[in-house]
């Protein structure tokens, strides 16, 4: 049978499922890539991979699409991982540098700029100093791993899941599980089954992760994430893909 290919984010929000993926039988019958999201979201856009744990908002990208998995990359409030920081409160900030890594989260930004806290601040894209914010009206988009230990390195962070929450009343999906084609029942069950074994491990995963003096891994995978895609996760894709349509 030819192998299903499968690109997945490389962060530690990731690293669950790769753990069930990689203790899995099915790991014979898949060609898995780690890579950005942003890069996850171009592979199955560009057919280099059939299945990819990509940003929602690449959906929108895609001529067709389907969820292949009863799991996700979600939060239920604050996530730990997805933030603005900013120099000054947000309704005074003038201009903000969009994470080059991302999608979604570059997105949710602006939805809630544009929705929540109703300002407009300029968007940059590519700033050659991104990530390192001396401007005092300058804030910036910044997702995973990267954050780690940051949040009081400003005056301010916008946990941006959190301020979904407060928006909306509902948890928000940052990726999901998508296929660009039909994909075997066989496989699906199989790849759900993987996924699952990882996510029933967390603790074996944490014990092989180096541990970090800023930031608490195991309240962040344990907690801080929530990987079901319930109904309500998908009422919020739904959701957030037409706030994103009506920029």
């Amino acid at each position: 049978m030819k192998k299903i290919r499968i690109s997945a984010v490389s962060y530690t929000n990731t690293k669950p499922f790769l753990y069930g993926l990689q203790h899995s039988d099915i790991i014979n019958d898949i060609d898995l890539s780690l890579d950005i999201p942003s890069d996850c979201a171009q592979k199955l856009i560009d057919d280099e991979a059939d299945i990819g744990l990509i940003p929602v908002a690449a959906t929108l990208s895609l001529p067709q699409w389907e969820i292949v998995s009863a799991y996700c990359i979600g939060a239920f409030g604050a996530v730990n991982s997805v933030f603005i920081f900013s120099n000054c409160a947000i309704e005074d900030v003038k201009t903000i540098q969009l994470d080059p890594q991302s999608r979604t989260s570059n997105n949710l930004a602006r939805v809630l700029l544009k929705n929540f806290w109703q300002v407009q601040p300029e968007l940059v894209k590519d700033a050659p100093d991104y990530a390192i914010s001396t401007n005092p009206t300058t804030a910036f988009v910044q997702i995973g791993d990267r954050t780690f230990g940051r949040k009081d390195d400003y005056p301010f962070s916008y946990d941006l899941s959190a301020e979904w929450l407060k928006f909306t009343g509902l948890p928000f999906v940052f990726a999901a599980w998508i296929a660009n084609k039909p994909i075997p029942a066989d496989f699906i069950t199989a790849f759900n089954n993987a996924l699952r074994l990882g996510l029933a491990h967390r603790k074996e995963l944490l014990n092989e992760l180096p541990k970090r003096a800023d930031f608490d891994l195991e309240d962040y995978l344990m907690h801080k994430l929530d990987f079901d895609l319930t109904e309500d996760k998908k009422k919020a894709l739904y959701l957030f893909l037409d706030y994103i349509k009506a920029l």
